[in-house]
């Protein structure tokens, strides 16, 4: 898909929320949504980003805009394409704001004409959509290229980056360099934390808003033990390993085929770590059909390696090791494959090198699962080391992870009482009450009402 798009989503009640919520956070929910029927009477709220599917960024939009038309706002979501040579430039924008160079391009004046060539294409069908005086949140590097163009049009403009790096090195300050131009027209900025952000955005107009996940979508839903079966142990998801365990306990890692999730490195660490696990765990990398994520070029790429990895393991860690790809063909049946996946495990693991927020941390905690998590980026936020989850403090030290995920799978107690701190520590800081309040708030203090 080269063009402009727009997802169709159903709008769902906010009022389904009420049950998880407070009393106190009901009220203040209700307060905020009256204040945006007023703010943003006669106005069009767009997303803009790159893919309708596959990884958080899309998932998070689904629940967001859905709850938002259903409180009456005119909330939309376009989705703009490009060739693999812009997809290839903004993977390399996503690697680089994460700390890494990724390929072995460069970031230089034909980047930059790729970059612009794509969006010049956009910029059309963008604005045959947006009015004056509509509000437009545009996400990640992809969409950073409309922000001046939609500013001309009298829109009111966030640029939203989920992606970042908490010590900013030669490699994130060549992204922000590339991206300063294209992203200074924006009204305001919004990150995951605030330290992803480079020094040039003004702190006035800089807001930390947190991802957000919806406890009653397919993927988070709850699942009776029979459906989770079902899901778990159909036929095509094993892509390398024997079928699925029944009986046995599961390590479980679900994330994209990304370098930065370090799925080969989890797989290392199992194999040369076997000995020190119980002997009825198993490992379960878990990632998208490789075709199935749109901006995504690398994702074949590291699910070949990793392939490759598990074909050279001695044959007894082959033998607990599983490579799993989920299809992408019917998005739900996706997301409740990756519900059961989670449900499924005895333990959940997400040993990424960097990481911008990790729904794929959020989840599992939710459905009252312990989760092994890197120290790194927004799981610094989520995971309290100890209570609702431990904390890695080295992403690429194989003994560590292996000694927390021996540990416990020793104490069951310990594994219940962490899964219960888990779910609570969601509901009261993740769910989209909290999210969509603080897109008001931003709304009403760009149009001047605050």
């Amino acid at each position: 898909m080269t063009g402009v798009e727009e997802v169709q989503v159903a709008p769902m009640a906010l009022q389904r929320l009420e049950p998880l919520l407070t009393t106190e956070r009901v009220e203040r929910l209700e307060t905020y949504v009256a204040v945006a029927r007023r703010l943003l009477a006669g106005r069009t709220v767009w997303n803009v980003n790159s893919t309708a599917r596959g990884g958080g960024v899309a998932e998070m939009l689904h629940t967001l805009v859905a709850y938002a038309a259903g409180t009456g706002v005119d909330i939309r979501w376009l989705v703009v394409g490009g060739d693999p040579d812009f997809f290839a430039v903004t993977k390399r924008l996503h690697n680089r704001l994460h700390g890494v160079p990724g390929d072995s391009g460069s970031l230089d004046a034909a980047a930059r004409a790729t970059y612009d060539a794509t969006l010049a294409r956009q910029r059309a069908q963008v604005l045959e959509r947006v009015r004056p005086g509509d509000v437009v949140l545009l996400h990640d590097p992809q969409t950073a290229g409309l922000a001046q163009t939609l500013r001309d049009r009298g829109a009111f403009v966030v640029w939203r980056c989920h992606v970042g790096l908490d010590d900013h090195n030669a490699w994130t300050r060549e992204a922000w360099g590339f991206l300063r131009e294209l992203v200074e027209p924006a009204q305001a900025c919004i990150f995951s934390r605030e330290s992803f952000a480079p020094d040039w955005v003004d702190r006035r107009w800089l807001r930390v808003i947190p991802p957000s996940l919806d406890p009653f979508s397919p993927k988070n839903t709850d699942l009776d033990d029979d459906e989770v079966e079902r899901l778990v142990h159909r036929d095509g998801l094993v892509v390398e390993g024997l079928p699925l365990p029944r009986d046995d306990r599961v390590v479980l890692q679900v994330s994209r085929w990304d370098r930065l999730k370090d799925m080969a490195g989890v797989l290392d660490a199992f194999a040369e770590h076997l000995d020190e696990l119980p002997p009825d765990v198993h490992l379960v990398l878990a990632g998208p059909e490789a075709t199935g994520v749109a901006d995504d070029p690398e994702a074949a790429e590291v699910l070949a390696e990793c392939r490759a990895r598990w074909r050279a393991l001695p044959a007894r860690v082959r033998d607990r090791s599983h490579l799993v790809a989920v299809p992408m063909d019917d998005l739900d049946e996706n997301a409740r494959t990756v519900n059961a996946l989670q449900r499924w495990a005895t333990v959940v693991v997400q040993k990424s090198l960097a990481e911008g927020f990790g729904l794929t941390v959020t989840e599992p905690m939710w459905k009252a699962k312990p989760v092994v998590a890197s120290a790194v980026g927004g799981i610094l936020d989520q995971i309290e080391d100890g209570v609702s989850g431990v904390l890695l403090r080295d992403p690429r030290d194989g003994a560590e992870l292996a000694g927390a995920l021996s540990s416990l799978l020793a104490d069951a107690d310990r594994r219940e009482a962490m899964g219960r701190a888990a779910h609570e520590r969601v509901r009261d800081h993740y769910l989209a009450d909290r999210h969509l309040i603080q897109y008001v708030e931003l709304f009403a203090q760009l149009m001047g009402e605050v």
